[in-house]
C-alpha cells in the first residue's frame, strides 16, 4: 500500500488483543533464549547457505547412521534442523511486519512533527499580541535550542 496520510488509531480494546498475540507467540515458544554479546561470537551462524549444508548432512545422517558414534543423536538433529527452518519462515514473517511497524511509524511521526511544527509557528507570532503565550513558545522554542547550540563539524583535511 503506497504511503499516503495516515488516519487511524488504535482502540484500547485492540491495543489489548495485539499484546495478547504478542504474549500468545511467547507462550507457545518458550524455548526462545537471549543470548549474550559473547554468546553471539562464539556460536557457529547459519545462513542461507548454511541451511542447504545442515540439510545435506542431514541426509548423510539419517541415511548413514552406522558411522556416527552411538552418542550422536540423530533424532535431535532432525528437531533442530526441523525448528531452525520453521523458525526462519517465522522470522521472515516478523521482519515483514517489523518493516511495516516502524515505516508506519516513521510516517506518522513526521506527519505529527510537521503539525507540531505549524502550531509552533502560529504560537510564535501570536505570542507577540496575546498575553500568556510567550511562555509556551519558549517552551516549545527549547525542542530547537540544541540544534543552534550544536557546534558544527569543520573539515580539518584538505
Amino acid at each position: 500500500m503506497a504511503y499516503q496520510n495516515i488516519t487511524a488509531s488504535l482502540s484500547p480494546a485492540d491495543i489489548r488483543e495485539i499484546k495478547a498475540a504478542f504474549a500468545t507467540i511467547q507462550a507457545k515458544m518458550p524455548f526462545l533464549v537471549t543470548l549474550s554479546v559473547e554468546e553471539r561470537r562464539k556460536l557457529f551462524k547459519m545462513g542461507d547457505k548454511s541451511l542447504a549444508f545442515v540439510n545435506t548432512s542431514l541426509t548423510a545422517a539419517q541415511s548413514n547412521r552406522e558411522i556416527l558414534p552411538a552418542s550422536f543423536d540423530v533424532d535431535d538433529f532432525v528437531r533442530d534442523y526441523q525448528l531452525a527452518a520453521t523458525l526462519t519462515e517465522l522470522l521472515i514473517g516478523l521482519r515483514q511486519l517489523t518493516e511495516q511497524v516502524d515505516d508506519t511509524l516513521m510516517a506518522v511521526g513526521s506527519e505529527a512533527m510537521g503539525s507540531s511544527l505549524t502550531v509552533y509557528d502560529y504560537v510564535k507570532t501570536a505570542a507577540k499580541k496575546t498575553p500568556g503565550l510567550k511562555s509556551l513558545a519558549e517552551q516549545l522554542g527549547d525542542r530547537f535550542k540544541a540544534i543552534k547550540n550544536k557546534p558544527t563539524k569543520t573539515n580539518s583535511g584538505s
